[in-house]
This record gives structure tokens, sequence and C-alpha cells, in this order.
């Protein structure tokens, strides 16, 4: 189902205030509908559950009992929802347990506007 910028609604969570700042300010930009950002693993579970996202943008290390794999399975369990990981590594031990998840992809910080743009509509393209 290919969502519209409108009504495409995208999770952020990010424990980085800066960099989650950022990346709202730059999906709403996008056109899209933010919800979060949220710091936490077990807020992100609570949110996508309240609010049915079509989108996750998940960092993979998070502060707190669940790091952004263990986040991203158990919303995965509740919704099917993809997942788009950022991480600030690229030879991450978590890089390799996220693959259980099934990603659309990682995503590099600092992450550009066009190329989150790009793989955020793809991304939507394929649900």
């Amino acid at each position: 189902m290919d969502k519209t910028k409108a009504a495409a609604r995208i999770l952020i969570v990010e424990d980085n205030g800066i960099i989650a700042y950022s990346l709202r300010r730059t999906v709403l930009k996008l056109g899209y509908k933010v919800i979060g950002p949220v710091p936490s693993g077990e807020q992100a579970i609570q949110k996508a559950g309240e609010k049915c996202p079509d989108l996750v943008l998940m960092d993979i290390n998070l502060a707190g009992k669940l790091n952004g794999v263990e986040a991203a399975a158990q919303i995965q369990a509740q919704l099917d929802v993809p997942v788009i990981y950022l991480t600030g590594y690229s030879e991450d031990v978590l890089l390799q347990k996220s693959l259980t998840t099934r990603p659309y992809t990682y995503l590099n910080k600092p992450v550009h506007e066009r190329k989150l743009g790009d793989t955020i509509k793809k991304t939507l393209a394929l649900e």
C-alpha cells in the first residue's frame, strides 16, 4: 500500500535529544506526520501500540532496559510495521542481531535529509 505523505505516520525513537529534534524537523519538512520522538524502547512500544505508525525510525543503541533491536522486535510482534534502523556505528553486534527483525535498511548518523527522504518514500511504497 502506497501511503501518501499527508497520511503517513512515522514514529521516531532516538535517545539523543539533539538528533531526535533534527530527525523530527526533517521528517516534518519532508511532509510526513511525526509520532514522538520518544527516547526509550519501552516508550516506543507503548507509543506504537497507541498510535499504529506506518514506519519506525529506530536508533539501535538506546539508553534504558531495551535496545532498539529488542524494542523493534516487540513492536513488530504487535504490528506489521517496517523499521529503518539508525546507527552511529557501522560494525556493531546489534546490527547483526537486528537482522531478525527484518529491517528495511540502516542509515548511518548523521542522516542526510535527501537520503532519509528517499528511504522513507521507498519503504512506504513497499508496504
